[in-house]
């Protein structure tokens, strides 16, 4: 793939504002002058510690130290490559991507498989709602099963792009073609079934969706990555699915089904204080939910809730509504749904209905509009009620040990959390839905807690837990890192230090210190591209996280020069003073067959301490 201009990158750098990167991903609020802060997309935590300076175009966590600029976010965020980065920016914020071969870019085959992809699939959700907005017999019968079965506007079919598959798959594999897509991209966007050694030709196309209501599965960001597939009196016999009600895309390089939630990416402007996430179990619930106003509806792929996704919910809000079926499924959903939750540090609420045995919020929400939502609050419980009434729906016609049962039950959940301030009020409050005294419950969550420590104490002991490059990559106490710091913010100060700083002195075992001995380098020899270009002479990850780390916060010196020569100072002491003692030790203790010849001895040690003593100055270049 050709290579990216330099030129083409500083620009980049310079046109795109880091908020409205990073903003896509995690809400921001204001945190002070021109920085803006949030909770980190790549850990889980829950008082923000991810900062942004739009100006500088750099962000920092504070907490697992993760830095970078835009480009790094979207790499980090997509993990995509460097030039995948580049062009996703370009293409969002509608600047043109040059290449070291010519303006004109990458060819189709050339793109990368992410990317196509893509594109791909937002070409089939195109292809899919216009097949559904045609005249024929495919279109008519879907508008009809939307309207009528489902009863749906053809406004929400628009707004959400709403598409069929023909029993014949609607000719996509034929459109996709025309496009001239890669041959591994359409083998791996899981829309068709292609033998593994059949050529990529119209008839090698077997399509995995026919006869079906599409629905398209769009990640946080609001890109098409799959399909859920609706089945209809359409889905032909000889459907390998033929009896699925639903059945979604596979795994692909763009869709980890357990790593995103249907509508998050809308649904995420519409929550805030008081107005939380409504989590509901399938897409057309979550359509129902936005067709009568409540836009705050999310759903998994089906009732089985990842840990993922609850992060990726968290970093936009904490609050969570429950609304399942009532129904057995539906409940033992919620409950697998609950201790992951409290694990990700959310604030989960259940909604219920007094008097209502059978709840479907689909059917709920279609009777009863927006106004069936303030019914639902009214009688919502919190997470402790719910898990006690499923466990014990009538603590008052249970017996002690019935209670104390549902205690043993009940810690599993609270023990989720990892907040012991959240435990002891969780505590507390499942023991008075018990009828149970609060040290009861306190009892059995500390044997609970014991048990779990024998079981930990008889594994091998377990591996620290990686916290991104930039923990080990930091350090902060070498003079290497305070000389790299002072260099990238005064950077006058790079051509004295280049002049009296030899590479043997430098600690290069560190990244700091081998950025320290490159950059010298480059200013030794005339080559400095200056702090903001610095892109070609970061070769990691965790380089690349070291500078944007020391680049994001900028240090009060007043004397820059001084304080340079300090470290400079430092770094020749422990250079040199191993050798002096070893050559005092040998005149101390001479030997016979030492091969060090006491004359020469004397001369290096003259020669080291002339060194040591030589006072050093430095001046700022103008």
């Amino acid at each position: 793939m050709p290579a990216i201009k330099p030129t083409c990158v500083r620009d980049i750098k310079l046109r795109v504002n880091l908020a409205d990167v990073v903003s896509r991903v995690v809400t921001l609020r204001k945190a002070g002058g021109a920085r803006l802060k949030g909770l980190c997309p790549f850990h889980n935590e829950k008082t923000p510690s991810f900062n942004v300076d739009p100006d500088k175009g750099f962000y920092k966590c504070f907490g697992c130290g993760k830095a970078g600029d835009a480009i790094t976010f979207i790499r980090e965020t997509e993990q995509l490559n460097f030039t995948e980065a580049v062009e996703a920016l370009g293409q969002r914020f509608g600047i043109v991507i040059e290449y070291e071969e010519g303006a004109g870019g990458p060819s189709r085959e050339e793109r990368s498989l992410r990317q196509e992809i893509f594109d791909l699939h937002e070409q089939a959700a195109e292809h899919f709602h216009q097949a559904f907005k045609a005249r024929g017999a495919a279109g008519d019968f879907m508008r009809q099963y939307w309207v009528e079965k489902r009863r749906f506007t053809l406004e929400l079919a628009d707004e959400f792009k709403i598409g069929v598959a023909d029993a014949a798959g609607s000719g996509l594999g034929h459109a996709l073609l025309k496009r001239k897509y890669t041959e591994e991209a359409l083998r791996r966007c899981g829309l068709f079934f292609i033998y593994d050694d059949a050529q990529i030709t119209l008839g090698a196309l077997r399509p995995r969706f026919r006869g079906r209501l599409m629905i398209p599965i769009r990640d946080h960001q609001g890109r098409v990555v799959a399909f859920t597939a609706r089945q209809t009196t359409l889905t032909p016999d000889d459907d390998p699915a033929k009896e699925a009600k639903y059945v979604n895309s596979p795994e692909t390089p763009i869709f980890t089904k357990g790593n995103l939630l249907f509508n998050l990416d809308r649904a995420r402007s519409n929550v805030g204080e008081g107005k939380p996430f409504v989590m509901v179990e399938g897409q057309l619930d979550a359509l129902r939910c936005w067709s009568v106003g409540l836009k705050a509806a999310i759903a998994p792929q089906g009732t089985s809730i990842t840990e993922p996704q609850l992060v990726l919910l968290r970093r936009y809000h904490t609050q969570v509504e429950c609304f399942f079926d009532s129904d057995s499924a539906g409940q033992k959903a919620a409950l697998r749904f609950l201790p992951m939750a409290l694990k990700a540090g959310l604030e989960v609420r259940f909604l219920t209905l007094a008097g209502e045995t059978k709840l479907d919020p689909d059917l709920l929400f279609l009777e009863r509009g927006l106004a069936a939502y303030d019914e639902v609050k009214r009688d919502a419980q919190s997470a402790m009620k719910f898990a006690c009434r499923t466990f014990l729906p009538d603590p008052g016609k249970s017996s002690a040990e019935q209670r104390a049962r549902a205690a043993q039950s009940i810690v599993e959940f609270i023990a989720a959390s990892d907040s012991d301030a959240v435990r002891v009020n969780l505590m507390t409050e499942a023991a008075a839905h018990l009828w149970l005294q609060p040290n009861v419950v306190e009892r059995e969550y500390r044997g609970l807690a014991a048990r779990q420590a024998r079981q930990v104490a008889t594994r091998p002991e377990a591996a620290r837990q990686d916290v991104g490059p930039v923990a080990s990559a930091v350090s902060t106490n070498t003079p290497e890192h305070h000389m790299l710091l002072l260099c990238l913010h005064f950077e006058t100060l790079g051509k004295p230090l280049s002049t009296a700083l030899p590479h043997e002195w430098i600690d290069t075992s560190h990244p700091a210190g081998v950025l320290l001995n490159r950059f010298m380098g480059e200013i030794e020899h005339g080559d400095w591209p200056g702090r903001d270009h610095l892109d070609q002479l970061l070769e990691t990850p965790e380089e690349r996280a070291l500078v944007a780390t020391l680049l994001f916060e900028t240090p009060v010196i007043d004397d820059p020069a001084k304080v340079a020569g300090e470290g400079l100072r430092q770094i020749r002491a422990r250079a040199l003073e191993p050798r002096l003692q070893q050559i005092e030790l040998a005149l101390a203790n001479p030997r016979a067959d030492s091969e060090s010849d006491p004359i020469s001895l004397l001369k290096q040690r003259s020669e080291l301490h002339r060194l040591l003593r030589q006072p050093i100055t430095l001046t700022a270049a103008v």
